[in-house]
C-alpha cells in the first residue's frame, strides 16, 4: 500500500478474524483476563497501560507521519506535557516559535517553568536569531508550530531542525493546522510529531484527543512510560472515532483547503478587511515555503481589521461560521483568539492584537459560506 488515501483506510484496519466484520470492535474493556499470573493475552493486561482499539489507531497515524511509534493522548496538552517530561529536565533549555497556541505557551510557562525548565520565545525564521538562543549543553528541545496558530506563519523544518541537531537539540513540529495529509516533518528532519486529534483527524468536534510519533525508540520508551504512569491516555470510544474519522482525512482536507482558498481571496480584496493571513495567497510572507514543504495550504484563515470593536462585530454576527473556539471539524467556526484561544498570552512575547479573527473554514457549500461572511461585514462599520 503506497497512497495516503489507500493507507489511511486499511493499515490497522483488517476486519474480525472471529466473525468477519469489516470494522473491528471496540475494545471498552478496562481490563483482561490473564492466562496464568504474569502470563498476559497478547500483551494486555489493564486499559491504562494498552488496549487493542487505542492500538490501532496509534500504527495508523504513525504510518501515516513515517514514524514508527505512536501514542494517543486523551487531549493534545496531555501529549504535549508527556513529550517536555520526556526530553526536559530542571535546567534545560527551549526554544518556542513566536507564534503559538496560547495552551502551549501556558503549560511551559506556568506548569514547567516553575519547576526549573527555562524557555525563551524566538522567530525561527530568522537562523541566525535562532542560533544566537541556542545556550550550548542546555538548550535540548525546538518547539515548532507550522502552520502556526494563529497567523498561519511557516516554519522552515528542515532548516530548523538541521541547527537545533547540530548544538543537540531535538525539533518538535505541532502538525496539527496541516494534518500528514499536507505535510510529514519527520521526513524534513523533524524528530517528533504532535497533534490534537480533536482538530482535522478527529474531525467533527465530538472527541477529545493528542497524539505523539516519533522514530527515536529511547524517547519514544520514556513517552509510553509517560502515558502508562500518567495515565491521560485515549479512551476507547474516542480512539475508535478518532480512527474512523482518520480514514476520510484527505477527502476532507481537500475541501477545507479548497473553500479557504477561495475565501482567503475573497477576504484578501474586501475593502473592510485590513490583512488576510493564508500561506496560500501569494502575498503572505512564506508563501514559497509553504508550496515547498507542503501539498496544500489548509483549511484555517486569519483576519485583521481595523480595530477591535471591527473584529467583535464580524465574530458576533456570522450564522453559519459558529462562534466557538476549536478548529479542523467539518462544520465552519469563528473565533476571536485575544478573548478566547490566546487570552493566556496577553501581556507576553504572544500577545494577539483584538483585532485579528480565525476562521475554521469547514466543508459546506464555499458559496453559502462566502454570503455569510459578506452579510457579517456588511455590518461591521
Amino acid at each position: 500500500m503506497s497512497s495516503f488515501e489507500t493507507r489511511a483506510i486499511h493499515v490497522a484496519q483488517d476486519p474480525d478474524q472471529q466473525n468477519g466484520a469489516v470494522i473491528p470492535p471496540i475494545y471498552l474493556t478496562s481490563t483482561h483476563k490473564q492466562n496464568a499470573v504474569g502470563e498476559l493475552a497478547n500483551g494486555y493486561e489493564y486499559n491504562r497501560g494498552g488496549n487493542p482499539t487505542r492500538d490501532k489507531f496509534q500504527n495508523a497515524l504513525a504510518n501515516l507521519e513515517s514514524a514508527k511509534f505512536g501514542y494517543s493522548f486523551a487531549s493534545g496538552l496531555a501529549a504535549e506535557d508527556a513529550i517536555i517530561r520526556s526530553v526536559l529536565k530542571p535546567g534545560d533549555h527551549a526554544i518556542l516559535a513566536s507564534d503559538l497556541y496560547g495552551g502551549t505557551y501556558r503549560l511551559f510557562k506556568r506548569i514547567h517553568e516553575p519547576i526549573g525548565i527555562r524557555f525563551d520565545v524566538v522567530d525561527l525564521n530568522n537562523f541566525e536569531e535562532l542560533e544566537r538562543s541556542i545556550k550550548t549543553n542546555h538548550t535540548k528541545l525546538v518547539w515548532i508550530e507550522t502552520p502556526s496558530n494563529p497567523y498561519l506563519t511557516i516554519f522552515n523544518i528542515k532548516e530548523i531542525s538541521n541547527i537545533a541537531h547540530k548544538y543537540g537539540a531535538i525539533t518538535v513540529i505541532d502538525n496539527t493546522f496541516a494534518t500528514p495529509y499536507l505535510q510529514r516533518p519527520i521526513e524534513l528532519g523533524a524528530d517528533i510529531v504532535i497533534h490534537s486529534t480533536t482538530k482535522y483527524i478527529g474531525g467533527h468536534s465530538d472527541l477529545l484527543g493528542g497524539a505523539v510519533l516519533l522514530n527515536d525508540e529511547e524517547i519514544a520508551e520514556k513517552i509510553h512510560f509517560i502515558q502508562f504512569a500518567a495515565g491521560a491516555v485515549s479512551s476507547p470510544f474516542d480512539s475508535w472515532l478518532i480512527h474512523r474519522s482518520l480514514k476520510t482525512l484527505a477527502i476532507r482536507v481537500k475541501a477545507h483547503c479548497q473553500n479557504a482558498e477561495q475565501i482567503a481571496h475573497y477576504l484578501d480584496s474586501h475593502p473592510k478587511v485590513k490583512q488576510v493571513f493564508y500561506p496560500g495567497l501569494p502575498s503572505h510572507p512564506n508563501h514559497d515555503l509553504a508550496k515547498k514543504q507542503m501539498s496544500g495550504f489548509g483549511g484555517i484563515v486569519s483576519v485583521l481589521f481595523e480595530n477591535e470593536i471591527q473584529a467583535l462585530t464580524f465574530c458576533n454576527n456570522t450564522k453559519l461560521f459558529t462562534l466557538a473556539e476549536s478548529l479542523g471539524g467539518v462544520e465552519s467556526l469563528v473565533n476571536h483568539p485575544a478573548k478566547m484561544t490566546h487570552a493566556s498570552v496577553r501581556n507576553t512575547p504572544l500577545e494577539v492584537p483584538g483585532s485579528l479573527v480565525r476562521l475554521s473554514v469547514g466543508i459546506e457549500g464555499v458559496d453559502d459560506l462566502i454570503a455569510d461572511l459578506n452579510q457579517a461585514l456588511n455590518i461591521v462599520s
